[in-house]
């Protein structure tokens, strides 16, 4: 076995860890902030060099020149935005869920800095959606999912291929408005409950309109609505494990 290391190698190394870095960088899960820069930055130089001999014959000789070198970095790193980037946008159906859940259970003013989104404040129960939820893409082993998606993008973004930005915006667009209907069908059964209740208060109120039912109810809404949320978590981030597992496989190719 002869082993050479050369510029053509070292270029073809740098080229595979331009994608995998920022990949790396933005993936749910592998990516969080929550874990240090450095441990993200040396797991994806361990994977770039485990994917190497893989990739390396799909990625084209080495430019002549400066300008080559920079067109072909920077062909990289826009792929590993566009992807890290869509994937990240799964996540926000827990926030989506999370804001309703919390306005209907009368904590939207309680919030905290989401771990899942750069620190962004978010409703508690929004936040704790999504780091529960980055939990179990560990428990289930979905992280393998998106390992394999980081391999599988080379046979769908080719290095000689062009940027392919209108589809990218396309399924963006795509990715929004789904995670929007995730995170309303994660929330439907507090939007029952938020209807039933203040449906309930309203007559209440009618019927005695001397007395303030809103403010002594809230209370009973916070305690109630906690309740149903730990009755129905289970069913809550089922459902939202579902669409991440369907939306990785879409990932994988």
């Amino acid at each position: 076995m002869t082993i050479t290391w050369g510029p053509e190698v070292a270029y073809h190394f740098f080229l595979l860890f331009a994608r995998l870095g920022t990949i790396m960088m933005l993936l749910p899960a592998l990516g969080e902030q929550t874990i240090p820069a450095r441990m993200r930055l040396t797991f994806a130089l361990i994977f770039a060099f485990v994917l190497y001999p893989l990739i390396v014959p799909s990625l084209g000789p080495m430019p002549s020149n400066l300008a080559g070198l920079a067109v072909a970095y920077g062909h990289e790193l826009a792929i590993g935005f566009i992807i890290g980037g869509l994937i990240r946008l799964l996540l926000t159906a827990a926030q989506v869920a999370g804001a309703v859940i919390a306005y209907q259970m009368g904590l939207s003013t309680a919030q905290t800095a989401d771990p899942t989104q750069d620190g962004v404040q978010g409703a508690i129960v929004g936040n704790f959606l999504a780091f529960t939820g980055v939990t179990l893409i560990f428990a289930t082993d979905m992280h393998h999912m998106l390992l394999a998606g980081v391999y599988e993008s080379y046979a769908y973004f080719p290095p000689d291929a062009p940027l392919m930005l209108g589809d990218a915006a396309d399924m963006a667009v795509r990715f929004i408005a789904g995670s929007f209907v995730v995170g309303v069908q994660m929330s439907a059964p507090l939007l029952v409950f938020g209807l039933v209740f203040y449906l309930g208060l309203g007559i209440l109120g009618r019927l005695m309109p001397q007395i303030q039912v809103f403010f002594m109810a809230m209370p009973a809404n916070i305690i109630v609505g906690l309740i149903l949320f730990a009755v129905l978590l289970g069913l809550i981030m089922g459902w939202y494990m579902n669409h991440l597992e369907t939306n990785f496989a879409l990932f994988r190719g």
